[in-house]
């Protein structure tokens, strides 16, 4: 029993860190460049049926992390539904959100799908809603892709390159 708990714990650290910010990694010197990120605008727009997917990317995710998140923003001209995702790249992929709680941040997975509502961008992004990736069999690296398969309750399944690329420094973030 106290395996099993050490082991979730340690999943559920390894995932939250994979969704989130950076904040826990350490300031770089002033006069190191920040890496550089993939603009936007790089990312090919793909269409399922009534679906439009745009900016598909995942984080990098250090050696040895067994999760990474990946973020995509969708807009369906029809109501539809998210229902799921996978990949060869992971044992397990999942649609995940991000809530506040009590004062605390959860996560937790979609289990009925996220909604498209009809012509409504929908974000998947860090801090927010977004695709976990869980049981990486290899790290993600930048400059790299993740082929990963949005399927939908209306619209045909999607098979979309998610770039991997370091995200834009925001605010504070360092």
């Amino acid at each position: 029993m106290k395996y099993a708990l050490t082991l979730s714990m340690t999943v559920a650290t390894l995932a939250l860190a994979a969704c989130g910010s950076q904040t826990d990694a350490p300031a770089a010197p002033a006069e190191v460049p920040a890496p550089e990120s993939v603009p936007a605008e790089t990312t090919p727009t793909v269409v399922a049926g009534n679906v439009t997917i745009e900016d598909a990317w995942c984080r990098p995710t250090p050696n040895g992390a067994k999760a990474g998140g990946c973020y995509v923003i969708l807009t369906s001209s029809a109501d539809d539904t998210l229902t799921g995702v996978t990949t060869d790249q992971a044992d397990m992929a999942q649609v995940h959100e991000m809530k506040m709680e009590g004062g605390v941040m959860k996560m937790a997975h979609l289990d009925k799908g996220l909604p498209l509502p009809a012509n409504q961008r929908t974000e998947l992004k860090p801090h927010g809603n977004h695709i976990m990736l869980m049981g990486l069999k290899a790290p993600l690296v930048s400059g790299q892709t993740a082929k990963i398969t949005l399927s939908f309750a209306n619209a045909a399944p999607a098979s979309v390159d998610f770039d991997i690329r370091t995200p834009p420094m925001v605010g504070g973030e360092q």
